[in-house]
């Protein structure tokens, strides 16, 4: 079991400002109970890293979210009447609406119909027929750890980053989008990793 009084007395200045709200405490307890759930025999750089991008994802809020813009923005982007109408297709959002019903939400945000089908599985919850279930807290951290463990977001995965004495901090970004913050997001990583022990 990780030790959780270690781990919020070391985030607590080192990522929040010297001050923890009670939503950032529940959503980092949440990420927690998640990963000593199903992957407590994994590599905590993995969970440290998670953090870190759920860190930044969130604007360190540490709760589901979603997708800002309003819905005239999330139909030219993501609808099959937008300005991608192929993408769109080719992403599974193939009715009208599609792009409202399937923008972003959670920790990474999931987007596309397509990609909520993906991680029906995962969740063993229906998030095609109810996406918004993408915003619970169980549901968005089994999204989180499954999405960057298997490498459904990019194609890349935590084993392609940490693995033995191999540690790519920065690379990892790969993980979710591409290079965008990528050292702001390993330093969040490295004290997320410093924060995390197991109990004696």
């Amino acid at each position: 079991m990780l030790d959780r009084q270690f781990f919020f007395d070391r985030v607590r200045p080192t990522l929040f400002d010297g001050k923890l709200r009670r939503p950032q405490v529940d959503g980092l307890s949440g990420l927690l109970d998640g990963w000593e759930r199903d992957y407590a025999h994994r590599d905590l750089r993995w969970l440290a890293y998670a953090l870190a991008t759920a860190h930044h994802e969130t604007g360190r809020a540490m709760q589901p979210i979603r997708e800002q813009g309003g819905e005239a923005y999330l139909r030219r982007m993501y609808d099959i009447e937008g300005e991608r109408p192929d993408l769109a297709r080719r992403m599974g959002n193939t009715a009208p609406g599609d792009g409202v019903r399937y923008a972003g939400r959670g920790f990474v945000q999931l987007t596309w119909k397509s990609n909520y089908a993906a991680m029906t599985g995962p969740t063993c919850v229906d998030l095609v027929a109810f996406p918004d279930r993408a915003l619970d807290m169980p549901v968005a951290a089994e999204i989180l750890f499954t999405g960057m463990i298997r490498g459904m977001f990019t194609g890349h995965k935590l084993a392609d980053y940490f693995s033995g004495r191999r540690a790519d901090w920065t690379g990892a970004r790969r993980i979710v989008n591409g290079t965008d913050r990528a050292s702001t997001i390993a330093t969040y990583g490295r004290l997320y990793r410093a924060a995390l022990r197991e109990d004696a």
